[in-house]
């Protein structure tokens, strides 16, 4: 059976986490996403905002809410057994979101995935960091830093000495995507600074994107297919009451995004091409080049009656033969898709290349 994918996001409080998700919600097309939420202190009202969700994309059964705090602390108890209670259901969601506490740090909860009772059904398709852009670009990492510790006394399974800087560090290693929220309280010029800062201090190939209002498109928050359960390691965890790895930082500055609130996508075409392998690199060039997010779409390969489908988020490109093209035409589309600023002209040139 396929695994269903989960989507972890994580960030401090008013750091956009549920503006996000509730844009996410109403522009699901049709998905179905079951949601956990773990922030406590005001869970109530964050529960209550979401209920409001309803339509076919998620009912109010879709929605857990995780009550006792800290995930980490509390994945036997709590989160284990909420999650074989959503997989047990027969109509099983396309997609789970899961919000934690920004308190609580993401890597134990990715860890919890290898558990055997859920590890066989569902697996982490990438973690989300949603940072406050303005505040962090003021050295602050939240708009309330009072409001933030007051969230933390609540809760006493969480270590109250780690410094917000090394829960935000943590934050960061972790992530596959950086999402800097509030970027229009920034000019180009500081919100630019802060996405080149997070790009050095972030993982290889980890995609960092700016927003204002928390308004990302479905296709780019969901389907990474990162698989992050099997990749614990490279997630440096810098501080931890029960775990201390020490990693290498590793740092990419090949991307340079110059773009406002929106994002675009193209679709390009092209004849057959001859050899799948070398077309794979191509494409990866042409994304690390252009910064592009996500491409998709399949390729006619000569003398092959499969399509081959090609999926790339960042630069991982997958490609694999999935059916025959049968009455339709034998060409290659592939779907560019980008934050706004993309060159749309080259990209597609350098695609048809």
């Amino acid at each position: 059976m396929q695994k269903i994918p989960a989507t972890v996001v994580t960030g401090f409080l008013g750091a956009g986490k549920t503006t996000l998700i509730r844009h996410m919600l109403e522009n699901a097309n049709g998905k179905r996403i079951a949601l956990i939420i773990n922030e406590f202190g005001d869970l109530g009202v964050d529960g209550d905002i979401l209920k409001g969700c309803g339509d076919e994309t998620c009912t109010e059964d879709d929605i857990m809410e995780l009550s006792n705090g800290c995930i980490c602390c509390t994945v036997a108890d709590d989160f284990i057994p909420t999650m074989q209670k959503l997989l047990a259901r027969e109509n099983l969601p396309d997609h789970i979101v899961i919000e934690t506490s920004g308190l609580a740090l993401p890597q134990p909860l990715i860890r919890a995935f290898n558990w055997p009772e859920i590890s066989t059904k569902v697996t982490v398709d990438g973690v989300i960091t949603v940072v406050d852009g303005k505040a962090v670009s003021e050295g602050r990492f939240a708009h309330n830093v009072a409001a933030v510790d007051a969230q933390r006394k609540l809760d006493e399974n969480l270590d109250h000495e780690t410094p917000l800087s090394e829960l935000f560090e943590d934050q960061i290693a972790c992530a596959d995507m950086i999402v800097v929220n509030k970027s229009d309280l920034l000019g180009d010029t500081e919100t630019d600074a802060l996405v080149a800062t997070l790009k050095a201090d972030s993982r290889d190939g980890v995609q960092v994107v700016r927003t204002s209002m928390g308004k990302l498109p479905v296709d780019v928050l969901l389907g990474q297919g990162i698989g992050a359960e099997d990749d614990l390691d490279a997630r440096h965890e810098v501080h931890h009451l029960h775990h201390d790895h020490d990693d290498d930082h590793h740092h990419d500055d090949h991307h340079h995004e110059h773009s406002h609130d929106e994002f675009q996508s193209f679709v390009v075409t092209r004849g057959e091409i001859t050899d799948p392998k070398a077309f794979a690199e191509q494409v990866a060039n042409v994304i690390r080049t252009h910064d592009i997010l996500r491409l998709k779409g399949f390729a006619a390969v000569e003398g092959k009656p499969m399509r081959l489908t090609l999926q790339a988020v960042g630069p991982r490109v997958d490609t694999y033969f999935d059916r025959p093209f049968g009455s339709t035409a034998r060409e290659t589309r592939l779907v560019v898709i980008g934050q706004a600023g993309l060159d749309h002209a080259t990209i597609e040139a350098a695609l048809q290349a």
